[in-house]
C-alpha cells in the first residue's frame, strides 16, 4: 500500500494550536442551524401574509408566476462565476432565502414605517414618497442585505475567501430579495388593472413585467456586489490589516446605497430620466463590474497553476494536474472522462477532487503572502488527505483532459534545426588489446 507524502507547510504559519474548550450551549451547531431556520420561516410566514394582504390571492400568484422567470437564470449566472472554486450549496440557499424573506419583511417594515413618520412630520405625502424612495429604501434595503454578506463573513470564513465569493453571495441575496419585491410590485399591479380595466400590452402588469423582470433584473444584485466586493477585498486582507478589513465593507456598502439612490431618483428625472440612467449609468456599470469578476476568475486560475507544483514536487500530485485544473475546459472534460468511463460517482469523484485541490491551492497562496490563519496546517491536512482518497478516480481524467487541451506542438520548429547529435552511448565499445608480455622491449 502507497504511503502518503509528507505534509507541505509554510513556515510563517503558526503549527501549534492552542486546546479547545467546549462550546456554551448556544455556540453549538444544532442550536445555531435551529435559531437560523426558525427564524427564516417566521420571516417567510410574516412576508407572505404581508404580500398576499397588498396583492390579494389572485395577485399574489400572478406576481408569483411572474417574478419567478429571471431567478433561475441569475442562479445559474452567479453559480457559473463560482466555477473555479465552488462554495457549498448550503450558503447560496441561506443567502436567498434571507434575502427573499428576512431581508424583504425588514425593508417592508421599515420603508413603511419611515414613508409614514415623514409625511406625519412634514404633512406633505409626495415629498414623503419621493423621500423614501431615494433616500430611506436605499439604506434600509442594502443593510438588510448586507447583513446576509456578513454573517457569511463571520460564521463561514473558510468559504470566504476572495472577491468572487463575496460577488456570489451578495449576487444570490439580492436575488432573493429582488424575487419577493417583484412579487409585491406585479401582484399590485395586477389588481391595479383588474379595477381600471387594462389589459393586453397598455396593461400595468406588462409595463411592469417589463420594466422589472426585462429591462433591469440586474439591478438588486448590481448594488448589491458593490458590498460583496468590499467584503471580498476585506478577505483577502492580512490578519493584521484591521483597517482594511472594515472600511473596505462599509465603503462597498455606501456605494451599494449610492447607486440604489440615484436608481430610484431616476423617476424624478424628467420623462427619459430613467431610460437615460439606464443606458448612461446602468448599463455601463453592470459591463464594468462583469468584466471584473471574469477576470478575476482568470487570476484565480493562475493562482491554481502557479500554487500546485509545490505538491507535484513532494509527491501529492501529478505532474500534468495542475494545467488541467488552470483550465475550464480542462476540467469539463476531465468530469465527463470520469463519467463516460466509471459513471456518474466518478464525475461527482472528480468534480470534489477540482475543488479541494483549488482550495488547496488558495490557501497555500495566502500562507505565501502571511495571510493564513491558525488553522493553516489543520486545513491543509485536510484537504490533502481529501485528495489523496480519491487520486485513482481523479488522475487519469485529469491527465486525459490536460493531453486533450494542451497546446501543439509545431511540426516545424520557428529556430534553425542544429546538427544532430550522434547517437548516446552509455560506455565507449569495449576494445581488446593484446596480452602483455613484460620481456617484450
Amino acid at each position: 500500500m502507497a504511503t502518503s507524502p509528507p505534509y507541505l507547510t509554510h513556515p510563517s504559519v503558526p503549527t501549534g494550536g492552542a486546546l479547545r474548550r467546549h462550546p456554551h450551549w448556544w455556540q453549538r451547531t444544532w442550536v445555531r442551524y435551529g435559531a437560523l431556520i426558525t427564524l427564516l420561516a417566521i420571516s417567510g410566514l410574516v412576508i407572505l401574509a404581508l404580500v398576499r394582504e397588498q396583492t390579494g390571492t389572485e395577485g399574489f400568484l400572478v406576481g408569483l408566476g411572474l417574478a419567478v422567470l429571471p431567478v433561475p437564470l441569475l442562479i445559474a449566472a452567479f453559480r457559473w462565476l463560482d466555477r473555479v472554486e465552488p462554495g457549498p450549496w448550503r450558503n447560496l440557499v441561506f443567502s436567498f432565502a434571507w434575502g427573499a424573506c428576512a431581508a424583504a419583511l425588514i425593508a417592508i417594515v421599515a420603508n413603511s414605517f419611515a414613508t409614514r413618520w415623514i409625511a406625519t412630520a412634514t404633512a406633505d405625502p409626495a415629498s414623503a414618497d419621493t423621500l423614501g424612495a431615494t433616500v430611506i429604501a436605499p439604506v434600509v434595503e442594502e443593510s438588510a442585505k448586507a447583513a446576509a454578506i456578513l454573517l457569511l463573513f463571520l460564521f463561514r470564513r473558510r468559504d470566504f475567501t476572495g472577491i468572487v465569493d463575496g460577488v456570489v453571495i451578495a449576487g444570490v441575496t439580492a436575488t432573493g430579495f429582488a424575487f419577493t419585491e417583484n412579487i409585491l410590485y406585479l401582484g399590485t399591479a395586477f389588481g391595479t388593472d383588474q379595477l381600471t380595466g387594462g389589459s393586453g400590452i397598455a396593461s400595468v402588469t406588462a409595463a411592469t413585467f417589463f420594466v422589472r423582470v426585462i429591462m433591469s433584473p440586474f439591478a438588486h444584485p448590481l448594488f448589491t456586489v458593490l458590498t460583496g466586493i468590499g467584503f471580498g477585498i476585506a478577505a483577502l486582507a492580512g490578519q493584521r490589516q484591521y483597517l482594511r478589513r472594515v472600511l473596505m465593507p462599509l465603503a462597498g456598502l455606501l456605494l451599494a446605497m449610492g447607486m440604489h439612490a440615484f436608481w430610484n431618483g431616476s423617476a424624478t428625472f424628467g420623462n427619459f430620466g430613467f431610460f437615460a440612467v439606464y443606458g448612461g449609468f446602468m448599463v455601463p456599470a453592470f459591463g464594468l463590474l462583469t468584466w471584473l469578476v471574469i477576470w478575476t476568475r482568470q487570476r484565480e486560475l493562475r493562482t491554481v497553476r502557479e500554487e500546485l507544483p509545490a505538491y507535484v514536487a513532494a509527491g501529492w500530485l501529478a505532474p500534468a494536474i495542475p494545467f488541467a485544473l488552470g483550465s475550464m475546459r480542462a476540467r469539463r472534460l476531465a468530469r465527463e472522462y470520469a463519467g463516460h468511463h466509471l459513471g456518474k460517482p466518478a464525475a461527482r469523484a472528480v468534480a470534489q477532487y477540482e475543488a479541494y485541490a483549488t482550495s488547496l491551492a488558495f490557501l497555500r497562496h495566502r500562507g505565501r503572502r502571511g495571510r493564513a490563519g491558525a488553522d493553516f496546517v489543520v486545513r491543509e491536512g485536510e484537504l490533502l488527505r481529501a485528495l489523496w482518497s480519491r487520486r485513482e478516480v481523479a488522475r487519469p481524467a485529469l491527465e486525459y483532459a490536460a493531453r486533450v487541451t494542451a497546446p501543439p506542438v509545431p511540426a516545424v520548429p520557428p529556430w534553425p534545426m542544429a546538427a544532430p547529435y550522434p547517437a548516446y552511448q552509455p560506455y565507449p565499445p569495449y576494445q581488446r588489446h593484446p596480452a602483455y608480455n613484460p620481456y617484450q622491449s
